[in-house]
């Protein structure tokens, strides 16, 4: 039997889910990764009881920035980082020995993928009484597909009382990565650095 035959015979529907977040399980836990990433490897060089005040009005502080992903997540894991090199939180902008300047040069994720069989072919059935469009399911000799999340972010210290400078803990660059492969359309693998191996072996 002809490929296409065999395609349209093992034809299946395809739901449209429209109450879903914008962003998917998979993207939100990459971007949050990325930043954990990020934080960690950040340079924070304060001493142990300094007063802080966290500045976030140049991290989503425009129209542009608040297209960033995920900014409060961010913001709350580099306090949790400074207070774990031993500074003290202050909301009092005045009562503060330094002021701890967040920024972020992105968080989003990267997707690429490479497919090599069949692809979804979408069928016109006039008969059909259904809203949607019946579709063959794609037939995957191989196909990866990898997300990539990504993160940069940067701490600038000042005093308070002066403005001057105080330290910089540079670019900080977080990264983390989800990657499905399927071979001959029954070996399939996931490699995660995002998700406990319990989930990743989930039926998907």
């Amino acid at each position: 039997m002809p490929v296409a035959g065999i395609a349209i015979l093992l034809a299946g529907c395809t739901t449209v889910h429209v109450s879903e977040p914008s962003e998917t399980a998979t993207e939100q836990l990459l971007i949050t990764a990325a930043i954990d990433d990020a934080v960690s490897k950040m340079d924070v060089s304060l001493g142990a009881g300094t007063r802080i005040f966290v500045d976030t009005s140049y991290f989503d502080g425009t129209e542009r920035d608040r297209t960033v992903l995920f900014p409060k997540y961010a913001m709350a894991a580099v306090r949790e980082r400074v207070l774990r090199a031993g500074a003290l939180l202050t909301e009092d902008r005045k009562a503060a020995d330094v002021i701890v300047e967040l920024r972020t040069g992105g968080q989003s994720v990267d997707h690429n993928s490479l497919f090599i069989g069949i692809p979804a072919i979408s069928l016109p059935l006039p008969l059909s009484t259904s809203i949607y469009p019946v579709t063959t399911p794609e037939l995957a000799l191989y196909k990866r597909d990898r997300q990539t999340g990504v993160a940069k972010l940067a701490i600038t210290v000042y005093r308070q009382d002066t403005g001057a400078f105080a330290s910089s803990s540079g670019p900080s660059f977080g990264s983390s990565n989800h990657t499905e492969t399927t071979i001959l359309l029954l070996f399939d693998r996931i490699d995660s650095d995002i998700e406990p191996k319990a989930l990743q072996n989930r039926t998907h």
